[in-house]
């Protein structure tokens, strides 16, 4: 193995390397971070690196081995996580003015969790700023390129998690997901992206978004790899009061499970709702090759997810509102004088919060105004509860869900920034899940003309993730999906499954 191959292994590869000795954590990180200094210009996934830090970790990795100790599932292996997960001693901006120099004197739950399984924490990635975005634009420190075409979004808002994971910048990555901020640019970037149930992995540490609905989720290369990342991030964590206390299931153990019988369940008219043409034929194509794997194909109705995207865009904005309250230059970021009390406010948020996030706390305080918390907010969440019976109702019929995860391929930057509607309209397919608070994942289906990456997502009821893991594993292992962005990756010809 050569050190400048080591960013081409997947996760669970790389660390049977080092726990074997064939190479050292510090070699692997430091091949890494090198790789990152010389290729995330092009990209710019990353928004601070840990150079120092990362080093010693690797370190002791190291010495861990050699003094004979058992070393962890992720040992060694150099992870980036978001920029609105804590991290001690490290600035956690949200991509946002309004943290600047913030440094959070602990980590987020999940970041615990990395440490101790060895991972090797390079640190912060791009993303929407406060989460809020499906093109990563609305970063305050500049958007991130997919790099598939350099030209194009690579999703939202964890689009720095889902571009470094695809460039070989970073065997896995840390994301969070509101509404398919993991599953989205998962599908953009081709890689493989897991939203857990609600409650399934602590949120103790992610700078809130909307507190119902945020959640942690692991990008990685491929489904086995994502499958050890979500083990090591699961279970119940006390200092989180919607966690919740289910045994974590042996998620790696799935892959390689037979799914002949598996009940896949095929969403009445989904595709239908201004799905491009390639996005279709992709899920046709892997609807076929799911039943060829011996699944059994269930068509389900789903009638109250036409109103997600307005369910959504009221229920996330209005709590949004509340936890960015919490923004106002008095105790920590960014200050702007005023003349008075109020002043500084308006000053300070003015300045601090851009343009999408100004538009989303507004929104959310209208709704939540005396006289209209009823006519939206109130029915926004009965229709919620509705949308949840359908995937209660679904579940009934079958085992795994399969929309797709985005109705388009990576579209053009600057393309919709100017659209806010037309932007929302990217994530209609991840907003019910979210809403209904199950499992979903996004795993590569194929490639469109262009050879953008297109994604298929596999839903499943609360607490079955492994249900995920098993069907995506085959999936992936059937069409052949090896796929990497030219320019920065060794590639093979694109394989297109029929």
């Amino acid at each position: 193995m050569t050190v400048e191959a080591i960013h081409t292994l997947g996760l669970t590869q790389l660390t049977a390397a080092v726990a074997r000795g064939e190479v050292s954590a510090v070699e692997v990180t430091r091949a890494m971070l090198d790789r990152i200094s010389a290729r995330d210009g092009e990209i710019h996934a990353y928004l601070r690196v840990d150079r120092e830090g990362a080093l010693q970790q690797a370190a002791q990795v190291d010495r861990s081995r050699a003094a004979g100790e058992k070393l962890g599932p992720l040992a060694g292996v150099p992870i980036g996580v978001k920029d609105n997960l804590c991290t001690r001693g490290v600035p956690t901006t949200c991509a946002s003015k309004i943290l600047a120099g913030y440094i959070p004197p602990y980590d987020a739950h999940v970041v615990e969790r990395l440490h101790a399984g060895g991972a090797v924490v390079v640190v912060k990635l791009n993303m929407d700023e406060f989460a809020m975005g499906s093109s990563n634009e609305n970063s305050a420190f500049g958007p991130v390129h997919n790099p598939w075409d350099l030209t194009r979004t690579p999703g939202g808002s964890s689009g720095g998690a889902a571009a470094a994971t695809a460039a070989g910048l970073a065997m896995a990555t840390l994301g969070s997901d509101t509404g398919g901020s993991v599953r989205q640019p998962g599908s953009y970037c081709g890689v493989t992206a897991i939203k857990p149930t609600y409650g399934r992995v602590s949120r103790y540490g992610l700078i809130a978004f909307a507190s119902s609905l945020d959640q942690v989720g692991p990008l990685a290369r491929n489904m086995r790899d994502a499958a050890r990342m979500l083990g090591v991030l699961a279970g119940h964590d006390p200092r989180d009061a919607t966690s919740v206390s289910v045994p974590v299931d042996d998620y790696e153990a799935e892959c390689g499970r037979d799914v002949r019988g598996l009940r896949v369940g095929i969403v009445k008219g989904m595709t239908e709702q201004g799905c491009d043409a390639s996005v279709k034929a992709a899920v046709d194509a892997s609807l076929k090759k799911l039943s060829s794997l011996g699944c059994e194909l269930v068509e389900v109705d789903l009638p109250h997810s036409a109103h997600a995207l307005s369910v959504y865009y009221i229920i996330a904005p209005a709590e949004a509102s509340s936890n960015l309250a919490r923004f106002d230059g008095m105790r920590y970021g960014l200050r702007v004088t005023g003349e008075d009390l109020r002043d500084t406010y308006a000053r300070t948020r003015g300045a601090g919060f851009g343009p999408e996030v100004k538009r989303r706390i507004m929104l959310g305080t209208y709704v939540l105004s005396a006289g209209y918390y009823d006519a939206f907010y109130l029915k926004a969440q009965k229709v919620r509860t509705l949308i949840k019976r359908d995937y209660t109702q679904a579940f009934t019929r079958c085992d795994v869900l399969v929309p797709p995860t985005a109705p388009t391929p990576a579209f053009k930057l600057g393309e919709k920034i100017g659209d806010p509607l037309t932007m929302y309209m990217q994530d209609i397919f991840t907003l019910p899940p979210s809403l209904a608070g199950i499992a979903a994942a996004n795993v590569p289906c194929g490639l469109s003309p262009e050879g953008l990456p297109i994604g298929l997502q596999l839903c499943a009821p609360e607490f079955e993730e492994k249900r995920i893991v098993r069907l995506g594993h085959a999936f992936e292992t059937a069409i052949g999906w090896n796929h990497r962005p030219a320019g920065f990756e060794p590639t093979t010809k694109a394989h297109q499954h029929g």
